[in-house]
């Protein structure tokens, strides 16, 4: 199975117990819902669904945030070169004559002479009036303005609300559905990051802040570092930005996670041919490669796997192309993207030296103990070659685990001390009795804690399983 981890769209092709279960013999490892789609009745099913059918597989909730949409419309207008299509403000229109947007404020931002663009960028437009909230645009591209999809506007200074009213209920939804993840759009600061997990309650769910506009690049690392985990959406940062440099920034951004230990999702279009074809390009295959190669922890599917025809194949080959690269990786004796030598705390040196000891001893198997992740983040970020199981006795924190890069979430009901390590032979004879680990391994174990929790158990040992079992009367 792929170390590097699989993030599936859930969508009309695949919302149903046997797509669910067909995904992830496939090989997804998180299940992803869009909140810009559909409505929250439908999220409910599909977060009860998804529970019921994959227990222990985390769920990542986008939530709107601060992207501008098109809203749901009753009439799509396609249009040629040159001609007009107006935007308002105006939420009581449907695209008959004119296409609303969900940013009540867009009308007093923009000027005339202004680009704008829709869908990815697929779309280009340019503002010719604004009379009152309504915004002239001349097409610069034929095509369809669909419902929402998203408007960018770049190097123009949008007054959007750092936390919408839509964000608010969203991130209530997400609370009382115990969802494990939300991905924020348009990050620009820790202040926004903060803004949200102060909705959060300062818990579940964690954050994913999506980097994705300029502002976001101009802070990547204040925000990296006030996040629980980032996401590259290249459709946006390719419009708010410059196209040509999008693979530069998307390896800029997989550096400063990886030197923070945070995991990264590499998002958009990565088999977009997909949707249709039942087999990739092989730049396709090319980009995934090189993501896996320079330390992503997960790679996305969005419509290959929520509305198209072929959502199985597409994670298997996912799958595959991610197995084949890591391969490669593990070929060298250093992983990507962390800068040896000279450490901000002790356990993130202790986190090179157990990547080392992996290295040089027939470990098996690495056993984290840790309340919080911590631990089993700073251990995947050097990439070590065995699978990482991670325990917790936090049943929210254990399945987060599992969108960590070669880690599997383990719960235990032993409740973990912060003064002593008496839990650890019953932490270890549970992982025996559960078959995750086995009597020929050898398995090394760590306690790694985070540098502010006041607790300074730090552990590194190595055991022989069947040693354990003989010497605890394991039976």
């Amino acid at each position: 199975m792929s170390r590097t981890k699989i993030v599936a769209t859930i969508g009309p092709a695949t919302d149903t117990a046997k797509a669910l279960k067909d995904l992830s013999l496939a090989g997804m490892s998180m299940a992803r819902l869009n909140g810009s789609h559909a409505d929250l009745d439908w999220h409910a099913k599909t977060i009860a669904l998804i529970r019921e059918t994959l227990p222990g597989t985390p769920i990542l909730l986008d939530i709107p945030g601060r992207k501008i949409r098109t809203v749901a419309l009753a009439h799509e207008p396609s249009f040629e070169k040159g001609d007009t299509v107006i935007l308002t403000t105006d939420s009581s229109h449907d695209g008959h004559e004119k296409v609303p947007v969900n940013y009540a404020g867009l009308h007093d931002d923009l000027n005339e002479g202004v680009t704008i663009m829709a869908d990815d960028g697929t779309l280009r437009f340019t503002v010719s009036a604004i009379r009152g909230r309504d915004i002239h645009c001349r097409a610069e591209t034929p095509g369809t303005l669909r419902g929402r999809k998203g408007i960018n506007v770049p190097y123009v200074t949008l007054h959007t609300e750092l936390v919408s009213q839509c964000d608010r209920e969203m991130m209530s939804f997400a609370r009382r559905h115990g969802i494990d993840f939300v991905g924020i759009s348009f990050v620009e600061s820790t202040e926004h990051v903060e803004a949200i997990r102060a909705l959060a309650g300062g818990g579940w769910p964690r954050i994913v802040s999506k980097i994705e506009n300029r502002g976001g690049m101009e802070n990547m690392r204040a925000v990296i570092e006030a996040s629980d985990a980032v996401m590259i959406d290249r459709g946006d940062l390719s419009v708010e930005t410059e196209l040509e440099t999008l693979a530069v920034a998307q390896k800029s951004i997989l550096s400063a996670a990886a030197a923070a230990a945070k995991p990264v999702i590499v998002a958009t279009e990565m088999l977009h041919t997909m949707i249709d074809n039942s087999f990739p390009t092989k730049a396709e295959v090319s980009d995934i490669t090189n993501a896996v190669l320079d330390g992503c922890s997960a790679t996305m599917l969005s419509g290959e796997t929520a509305i198209g025809r072929h959502p199985v194949e597409a994670v298997s080959v996912m799958r595959r192309v991610t197995e084949a690269a890591e391969a490669h990786l593990q070929q060298t004796l250093d992983g990507p993207g962390r800068n040896r030598g000279e450490f901000e705390s002790v356990p993130e040196a202790m986190a090179e030296a157990i990547a080392f000891l992996c290295r040089s001893l027939p470990v098996t198997k690495i056993v984290a103990l840790t309340r919080s992740g911590y631990a089993a983040r700073t251990i995947a970020a050097f990439r070590p070659r065995q699978p990482i199981i991670a325990v917790s006795d936090d049943a929210m924190a254990a399945q987060s685990f599992n969108m960590l890069a070669g880690t599997t979430g383990v719960h235990t009901k032993e409740p973990f001390s912060r003064t002593s390590l008496d839990y650890l032979p019953r932490c270890l004879e549970k992982l025996w009795r559960d078959g995750a680990i086995v009597g020929d391994d050898l398995i090394l174990v760590t306690a790694v804690t985070f540098p502010q929790s006041g607790n300074r158990m730090n552990l590194i040992e190595t055991y022989k399983v069947d040693d354990l079992r003989n010497t605890l009367g394991w039976k």
